[in-house]
């Protein structure tokens, strides 16, 4: 059973990289259509998913393989976000809190990650 989840998490992640990569590409040849401006942006967000998804599938990560995946696909996503909105073609009224999101998330997902312990408004442990 493992091999089979590790050859589908390899493909899904390798599938994401070449569609962060070139998103054209794997579109043309998986529905054999043309893609550029927005659709190029989302497929590359697609890319992102994917690939947060076979880091999280992927076996034997000490049972923190869904907290891994999610850190990956977190932070690409943010990165990814604030790189479009930095780029000025694209950019609706949620964009920054988007980014802002994503980022509030990867840090409390790290302190749980490296096992910081959240604290209350009073600074006591949670």
């Amino acid at each position: 059973m493992s091999a089979v989840l590790k050859l589908a998490a390899a493909v899904e992640a390798l599938t994401g990289v070449i569609l962060v990569a070139n998103p054209p590409i794997v579109v043309s040849l998986l529905f054999g259509v043309g893609v550029a401006g927005f659709a190029e942006v989302v497929g590359r967000f697609a890319g992102i998913a994917l690939i947060g998804l076979g880091v999280s599938c992927w076996p034997g990560a000490s049972g923190r393989s869904t907290l891994n995946g999610m850190l990956v696909y977190g932070t690409l996503a943010a990165l990814y976000l604030a790189v479009v909105g930095l780029g000025g073609e694209f950019g609706g009224v949620l964009l920054w809190p988007a980014v802002a999101g994503h980022t509030v998330l990867v840090v409390l997902l790290l302190r749980t990650r490296f096992g910081a312990a959240p604290r209350g408004a009073d600074g006591m442990d949670a």
